[in-house]
């Protein structure tokens, strides 16, 4: 039930309120002065506040004005004696949700109360469905690199200050950019991602710009670009490196004037974008070497944030590989399996050459390989994709996998998963029974496995 405090220095007031609002089953509490109220206020959280205007050791308004600076989503329902539209007025603007005459209707009361509740609710669903849309995965580990970058994050996040985040493939500079964002004042505008790598140089710029119908061959019509679309949000360039140079001008004098002009285009339009750029290349090498502008590399590069590979922070395995277990698992619809202390260890011990991006893939090839607890002999035996299926026997040379037969990652997931299940049931004499519970699925489940793949007893 709802959490309602009561401020006002009338103790007659103060029992009228609590009797109608515990009779409607509202859990109540009250002060008579300010003060006392807003120690409250920080300590528990209350769902609405009732509170007086004219009150002696302080004004009902200083403590709506404090109040919403601890709590700024809790309603408050302003009460008074001497209420005048104008005084309405003023409370509205400080943040109040409504304000009621003393003495208060009953009718009135209740409906503004249950209003205000119903819009208090509103508000913390609507940040909870904010935060399940926006699906940013959390930053993962208590490495020290890691934890500097949070508190960066933390501190730059709020500012309009412009980012370079540096790191190799895979190590998480994209998660970076976007938790920047979340924490941004611009979270509610768009993050808008341009992968300057993938995108040929003869279109980078209207990429980035737009362009205006018929300003080249294939420009049927006119094009909005990525500064445009990230207007009041926030524009990730990832692998700026690869940016030619003459998008890097055009760049740079987006960023030094807020105005870009469309590809073909004469109008000037006014962009507000905070940038936030990423690269696996050592920018101020790639500066000597005559490729990248020194100029918008010290624009870009206000704040400079290193994203450390994973094999300088393999203590942060444990945590990212029970993380990717628990996702992974979810996604395919099954008991969620577990690592043996000895098989964390050998994924510590394993050279990450591809960073997060590889760790994510291994614990998705081990899932599927592997039994219901996957230990240190299935890590060292799928470590790398072109390892036998199944460990081959004292001194016999191990079997290769001809990855070129696959097409596609989901080819040879099937193949994989087929493979594992024909081993199984072939181990376990074909019990059906025993094999499901051996891998830790439903029978129904393995035998609408075994139809899928063909599998038969003896082939």
């Amino acid at each position: 039930m709802a959490k309602i405090l009561i401020i006002d220095d009338e103790r007659a007031i103060r029992n009228t309120l609590r009797e109608i609002l515990e009779y409607e089953d509202y859990t109540v509490e009250d002060v008579d002065n300010g003060i006392d109220g807003l120690q409250l206020i920080s300590k528990i959280d209350f769902d609405l506040v009732l509170c007086d205007i004219k009150m002696n050791r302080m004004d009902g308004m200083e403590v709506l004005t404090e109040g919403l600076a601890i709590k700024p989503d809790l309603p408050f329902i302003m009460i008074s004696g001497h209420g005048t539209v104008e005084t309405a007025v003023e409370a509205s603007k400080k943040g109040a949700f409504d304000f009621i005459s003393k003495p208060p209707d009953l009718n009135r009361l209740l409906i503004t109360v249950r209003n205000a509740l119903d819009r208090g609710s509103l508000v913390t669903e609507a940040k909870v469905l904010k935060r399940k849309v926006s699906k940013v995965r959390p930053i993962l580990g208590n490495s020290q690199g890691i934890l500097k970058i949070k508190e960066t994050i933390e501190r730059v996040g709020p500012t309009e200050a412009r980012v370079l985040v540096t790191g190799a493939n895979g190590s998480g500079k994209e998660l970076v950019a976007r938790w920047l964002h979340e924490k941004s004042n611009r979270s509610n505008g768009p993050i808008i991602e341009v992968n300057c790598a993938a995108i040929p140089s003869e279109l980078i710029e209207s990429e980035l710009f737009g362009h205006e119908k018929g300003s080249f061959t294939s420009a049927v019509k006119q094009r909005i670009g990525k500064f445009e679309s990230a207007n009041g949000g926030t524009l990730f360039l990832d692998e700026i490196g690869d940016m030619s140079h003459s998008a890097q001008a055009k760049v740079l004098r987006a960023l030094q004037e807020s105005r870009i002009t469309r590809v073909g285009g004469e109008k000037e339009i006014e962009v507000d974008v905070r940038v936030v750029a990423a690269t696996n290349k050592d920018l101020l090498k790639e500066i000597e070497d005559g490729n990248f502008r020194m100029d918008l590399y010290h624009r870009l590069s206000v704040i400079l944030i290193h994203v450390p590979p994973l094999i300088d922070r393999r203590d942060d395995i444990p945590l990212l590989a029970t993380s990717f277990l628990e996702e992974i698992c979810n996604e395919y619809g099954m008991p969620t399996k577990k690592i043996s202390d000895a098989g964390l260890e050998a994924l510590k011990a394993l050279p990450w050459t591809g960073n997060i991006r590889e760790l994510r893939n291994m614990i998705e090839r081990l899932i599927i390989l592997s039994d219901k607890v996957i230990t240190d002999a299935d890590v060292k035996a799928f470590a790398n994709p072109s390892a036998p299926m199944t460990a081959p026997a004292a001194g016999a040379a191990a079997p290769q996998t001809d990855f070129e037969q696959f097409k596609n990652f989901q080819e040879y997931k099937d193949y994989a998963e087929r493979e594992y299940i024909k081993f199984k049931l072939e181990k376990n004499n074909w019990n059906v029974s025993k094999t499901a519970d051996d891998i830790d699925i439903q029978r129904s489940h393995l035998y609408s496995k075994i139809e899928k793949f063909g599998l038969k007893r003896g082939e």
